[in-house]
């Protein structure tokens, strides 16, 4: 399984942020539409940075009760790691545990946001694969194979 496999089940919809949003407006955003981080895009299309709640985390314990009113640029990160749609399950799940990161966003060949996956997709999917290949060995034991 690859990575417009997980697309084409979970849909390509990315919440996304501005840099000179403030990260009152970013906190929202992530409640609002129950994510872990937000593409940094001016125009929704080209990637400029992600903000996760560890950014946020990390801008408050820096800058105390001013946080919220500084930019998503300020706490962003800006050195992004992407993946593409051909990349698989398990190159995804070397990559985010050696970078120790839980958001891909997905661009295609042009550059442009074409989704994002979380450690959260990438484990569901590797569950239906070992599910699917489980009921493939029961049904050769079985001899229904």
């Amino acid at each position: 399984m690859n990575v417009q496999s997980i697309l084409a089940a979970k849909g390509n919809a990315v919440a996304t942020i501005t840099a000179a949003s403030t990260l009152s407006d970013a906190v929202a955003s992530l409640r609002e539409n129950g994510v872990g981080a937000l593409v940094v895009s001016a125009d929704g299309s080209s990637l400029d940075g992600i903000l996760s709640e560890r950014d946020v985390v990390r801008s408050i314990a820096t800058h105390g009760d001013n946080t919220m009113h500084l930019s998503v640029g300020s706490a962003m990160s800006g050195n992004v790691i992407t993946c593409e749609p051909a990349d698989t399950i398990d190159e995804l799940m070397g990559l985010m545990t050696e970078r120790r990161i839980r958001h891909l966003p997905v661009l295609d060949v042009e550059g442009s946001i074409a989704g994002i996956i979380s450690i959260g997709d990438v484990v569901k999917y590797r569950l239906v694969e070992l599910e699917h290949e489980n009921s493939q060995l029961h049904d050769y034991i079985d001899g229904r194979a």
